[in-house]
C-alpha cells in the first residue's frame, strides 16, 4: 500500500531532499555550461563554484538533520509494501546516507575543485598530445580517489567503493568474472574476422556538411520520441547527457565534417540516455530516485538506440533514402546492403567512441584492467601511456602514435570518474538481454522499425525500465524486467549471429 497520509518525518526529508537536488542540478548546470559554452578563462572561477555547490549540497545531505529525518522516516513508512515509492526513497535515501556520512566535507570541495580544473587541463593536454600537461593533475585525482577508497575499508577491494558510485551493490569480482567471461569470445570473434575482407565505408569518408549532418541528427531522435520541449542538443569536446530534472534534459555531440559516423551515431547514443531520464515517473522527481538506476542501465538505453536500432538493417531501410537525400552527392550510389554492411565493419581502431561492436569491449576491459592497477599501486600515472600502448598492441595490435588518441583520448579520468568504465561493457550485456525480451513481446518489432515508428519499443523501455528511476538495484531492476540477472550469453549470441552472418563465419 502507498502512504494515504504523509507522516511529518517523510515530509520533512522530502522537503531537505528537494533542496539537496536543487543544489546537485545547479552544480550539473555549471558543469554542463563549462564542456559547451563557457570561454576557458572561467576554469578557475567556475572550479570554484562547483566547489562550493559540492560541499552545501553535501553538508545538507549528511547533516544531523537528514539523520534524524531518516529514522523518523523509516518508523513511519515500516509498514508498507517494499515496493511503494516512499519505502523505495527511505532505502534508498538510507543507503546513501551511510555511504556519504563516511566522506568528509573537506574531501568533497577538493575533489570538485581539482576536477573542474582538470577538466580545461585534459582539452590542452589531448590538443598538445602531451600527456606531461596532464599527469600532475592526474596523479592528484587518484590520490583522492585511493583516499576515498579509503573512507569504507574494510572492503573486498579498494577498488568496490569506486564501482559502487556508478554501479549499486555490484563488486570488482564480479566485473572480472564477467570479462573473463566475455573476453576470450571477443578476443576470437575479433580474429576470425580480421581474416576475412574488411567491409568497404569509404563512402562514411567523405566531405559531409555538419549543418546537415545536425539537422538529420535531430530529426532522427525526435522519431525515437526525444522531447525537444524538455530537452536540447549542443555541441562539446566530448558527448554526454546530463538532467536539470524531467522537464530539462540536455544531449552534446560532436561532428567531424570528414566522417559521418561519428555524429550520426553519437546523436542515437546520446538520445538512448535522454530518454531514459525523460521517461522516469514525475512523482519521484527531486529524490534520489528521480535519475537512471545505475550508469550500465543507462549505457544499456544508449547502446540499444546506438546499436540494435541504428545499425540494424531494418532502420536503414527507410531512413537511408532520407540520408540519400541530404546527402545524394555523397550516398546516392550506395545501396542497402553495402550501407549496412559498411556501419557495420569491423576493424580494430584506437579510438573507443568509434570502435566497432565486435571489439568495442575489448577497450573497455583494457581500461578496467588499467584503473583497478592503478588504484591498487600497481601501476603509476607514470608507468601508465606505455601501460595502456602495450595493452592496445597486445590485444587489438595497435599501438598509438601518439597520446591524443591514446591514453588522452576520454573525458573520464579528468573527471575522477575511476569505476566509470566497466559500466560500458554491461550496459552492452543488458541492452542485448532487454532485445531479447522485447523481440519476444513485439514479434513484428522490425516491421515497426522499418515504418520509423519507435513507440511500442519505447513504451515497453517506459514500463520496464524507464518509469522506475532508481527505486530499485540495478541487478534487482534487471531481474524484474527480465526474470534474470546480468549474463554475457544474449550479447554474445547476438555478436556472433550478426558478424558470423556478415562475415560468413
Amino acid at each position: 500500500r502507498e502512504v494515504t497520509a504523509m507522516g511529518k518525518q517523510l515530509r520533512g526529508l522530502r522537503r531537505l531532499l528537494g533542496e539537496v537536488d536543487a543544489l546537485s542540478r545547479a552544480a550539473a548546470l555549471l558543469s554542463w555550461d563549462q564542456q559547451t559554452y563557457m570561454p576557458k578563462g572561467g576554469a578557475e572561477g567556475r572550479s570554484l563554484q562547483l566547489s562550493t555547490l559540492s560541499r552545501l549540497a553535501h553538508q545538507r545531505f549528511t547533516g544531523t538533520e537528514t539523520g534524524d529525518l531518516l529514522r523518523g522516516a523509516e518508523t513511519e513508512t515500516a509498514g508498507l509494501d517494499p515496493d511503494a515509492d516512499d519505502a523505495c526513497l527511505v532505502r534508498k535515501t538510507g543507503r546513501e546516507y551511510r555511504k556519504q556520512t563516511r566522506v568528509p566535507g573537506d574531501w568533497v570541495s577538493a575533489f570538485s575543485r581539482t576536477t573542474s580544473l582538470a577538466h580545461q587541463e585534459w582539452i590542452q593536454a589531448r590538443e598538445q598530445a602531451g600527456y606531461s600537461l596532464f599527469q600532475p593533475r592526474l596523479e592528484e585525482i587518484l590520490r583522492l580517489r585511493r583516499g576515498y577508497a579509503g573512507f569504507f575499508t574494510p572492503c573486498d577491494h579498494p577498488y568496490d567503493p569506486l564501482l559502487d558510485d556508478f554501479e549499486p551493490g555490484l563488486k570488482t569480482a564480479q566485473v572480472a568474472s564477467v570479462f573473463g567471461e566475455l573476453r576470450p569470445r571477443q578476443e576470437e570473434l575479433a580474429r576470425a574476422i580480421a581474416e576475412k575482407t574488411p567491409a568497404d565505408n569509404r563512402f562514411l569518408h567523405q566531405r559531409f556538411d555538419e549543418k546537415r549532418q545536425w539537422e538529420l541528427g535531430l530529426e532522427i531522435i525526435r522519431a525515437f520520441g526525444f522531447d525537444f520541449d524538455r530537452g536540447r542538443q549542443d555541441r562539446s569536446a566530448h558527448p554526454f547527457t546530463t538532467a536539470f530534472g524531467r522537464g530539462d534534459v540536455r544531449i552534446t555531440t560532436r561532428m567531424q565534417p570528414g566522417y559521418l559516423g561519428t555524429g550520426l551515431f553519437g546523436t542515437m547514443h546520446e538520445a538512448g540516455h535522454a530518454l531514459y531520464e525523460q521517461g522516469v515517473d514525475p512523482a519521484l522527481e527531486r529524490t534520489p530516485l528521480g535519475g537512471g538506476a545505475s550508469l550500465a542501465l543507462h549505457e544499456s538505453q544508449s547502446r540499444l538506440w546506438e546499436n540494435l536500432v541504428g545499425r540494424s538493417r531494418c532502420f536503414w531501410k527507410s531512413c537511408l533514402p532520407r540520408l540519400a537525400s541530404v546527402f545524394p552527392g555523397q550516398l546516392g550510389g550506395v545501396d542497402l546492403e553495402r550501407f549496412y554492411r559498411g556501419i557495420n565493419r569491423v576493424m580494430p581502431s584506437l579510438i573507443r567512441v568509434e570502435a566497432d561492436e565486435a571489439t568495442y569491449n575489448l577497450h573497455i576491459m583494457i581500461r578496467f584492467d588499467l584503473e583497478v592497477a592503478l588504484i591498487t599501486g600497481d601501476l603509476d600515472t607514470g608507468q601508465l601511456p606505455g601501460a595502456w600502448n602495450e595493452a592496445y598492441q597486445r590485444t587489438l595490435g595497435l599501438t598509438p602514435p601518439d597520446h591524443a588518441v591514446g591514453v588522452l583520448q576520454d573525458v573520464h579520468w579528468s573527471g575522477g570518474m575511476f569505476g566509470y568504465f566497466p559500466t560500458y561493457a554491461l550496459g552492452n550485456l543488458i541492452a542485448s538481454q532487454l532485445w531479447e525480451e522485447v523481440r519476444r513481446d513485439i514479434p513484428d518489432l522490425d516491421r515497426q522499425i522499418e515504418s520509423m515508428d519507435f513507440s511500442g519499443l519505447l513504451s515497453w523501455l517506459r514500463e520496464r525500465i524507464h518509469r522506475h528511476g532508481a527505486k530499485f538495484e540495478p541487478l534487482d531492476l534487471l531481474r524484474r524486467a527480465l526474470g534474470e540477472g546480468l549474463s554475457p550469453r544474449a550479447y554474445l549470441g547476438y555478436l556472433e549471429t550478426k558478424y558470423g552472418e556478415l562475415y560468413g563465419l
